[in-house]
């Protein structure tokens, strides 16, 4: 199933610059080990569109093996799966213009940078404070620069938190990291030359503050291009919405209680491929053709499906010009507002979210079932 995926997506990132984004969620925890679901998601670097599922690997994870990694090469250790969605994003987009390879501190790997896909570049958040060829350390380094420029950044309510606008001190610098003393990983380079981003809010509220150190492959020139890298790591928020979807509010994959674990992986990955579907229509809900061309229906649906999507639309639109639908048919804004609207939205306030258009995906199904029962009774 992810292969097939992976093969859709090759064809939609054509030409494109695509961000690929790595990330694990647990799917069932067993008290310091379980089953873990690491992702690989591939978004347009121009809007976010959700191009589709790089790749996608089941983890079983055992207790007790921490104490041991230290002394294992990166390719014995879970770390490795990182290295691997790298590659697979790589394969999956060859024929893109640029790939663009994002994470969080989990994959703040040496060898991960040092063994990337050629030709790739990769955004990663730093979670150590590593040695420089200098003899110096990174964290400290930036520190101690002054700042490169400020910019302002636009916080979004949530929960305990009011919507709020942040002043970010922006600081950059190439350094020099050597390879990790401990790692018995002797292949690879010595030492590797990485640009150094370092974005962090300046006189936060109590209790509240954000800072990015970011390591990545890119040259960065100005304050504008290091607020760019700072970009592209936020858009990490997509796959974070993603496991969302999957799980307790969605899909509910944690809550799964199959006892064959193959039927319980293989159901997994079904739920995140249809989370994937999902998501892309949260995405389309807006149109956004100021962006560029609207996003083909096909990105989510089979062609096949185009005419039932366009037969349900007429039942669903109303009178006014707020119950019609204000999209383009073979669009994929026009799927989602069809099945934001078998979701429960009446089109009049707000707009739909994930589990909105969850439900509205599970109508479309069944309806298309149905569709296809009365067409094989008619055929015998």
């Amino acid at each position: 199933m992810a292969a097939s995926a992976a093969q859709r997506l090759g064809e939609r990132s054509a030409g494109r610059h695509v961000v690929a984004i790595q990330d694990t969620t647990v799917l069932q925890s067993e008290g310091g080990g379980g089953l873990y679901l690491h992702v690989c998601l591939a978004l347009d670097g121009q809007d976010g569109t959700i191009l589709g599922l790089a790749d996608a690997t089941l983890l079983k994870r055992d207790k007790g093996r921490k104490e041991a990694r230290r002394a294992l090469p990166t390719a014995a250790k879970e770390s490795q799966r990182w290295l691997d969605g790298a590659e697979a994003a790589a394969q999956a987009c060859a024929r893109a213009r640029e790939l663009t390879l994002v994470a969080d501190r989990e994959s703040d790997i040496y060898a991960a940078f040092a063994s990337r896909p050629a030709g790739a570049h990769m955004v990663v958040r730093a979670a150590q404070d590593r040695a420089l060829d200098d003899g110096g350390l990174l964290f400290g380094k930036i520190d101690a620069l002054p700042e490169a420029g400020r910019a302002h950044l636009d916080l979004p309510a949530k929960p305990g938190r009011s919507a709020r606008q942040a002043t970010l001190a922006v600081r950059f610098m190439r350094v020099n990291l050597k390879r990790p003393a401990n790692s018995v990983d002797l292949g690879l380079a010595k030492s590797l030359s990485l640009t150094m981003v370092d974005v962090r809010e300046v006189d936060p509220p109590a209790g509240e503050k954000v800072h990015w150190r970011l390591l990545t492959t890119y040259d960065i020139a100005n304050t504008q291009a290091a607020l760019g890298i700072a970009d592209l790591y936020r858009r990490r928020w997509a796959i974070e919405q993603l496991f969302r979807t999957m799980k307790t509010q969605g899909f509910d994959v944690e809550g799964l209680r199959i006892e064959d674990e193959t039927a319980r992986c293989n159901l997994a990955v079904a739920a995140l491929i249809a989370a994937v579907t999902v998501q892309q229509l949260v995405h389309a809900r807006d149109g956004n053709a100021d962006a560029g061309p609207l996003r083909p229906i096909i990105d989510a649906f089979e062609a096949e499906d185009a005419p039932l999507l366009e037969a349900l639309c007429a039942k669903l639109e109303g009178k006014t010009e707020r119950q019609k639908n204000p999209h383009p048919k073979g669009s994929l804004a026009y799927a989602s507002w069809v099945c934001a609207r078998l979701g429960g939205w009446t089109g009049y306030y707000g707009k739909p979210g994930p589990i909105v258009m969850l439900h509205g995906w599970f109508e479309f199904q069944s309806a298309k079932r149905g569709v296809n029962a009365m067409q094989s009774l008619k055929d015998v």
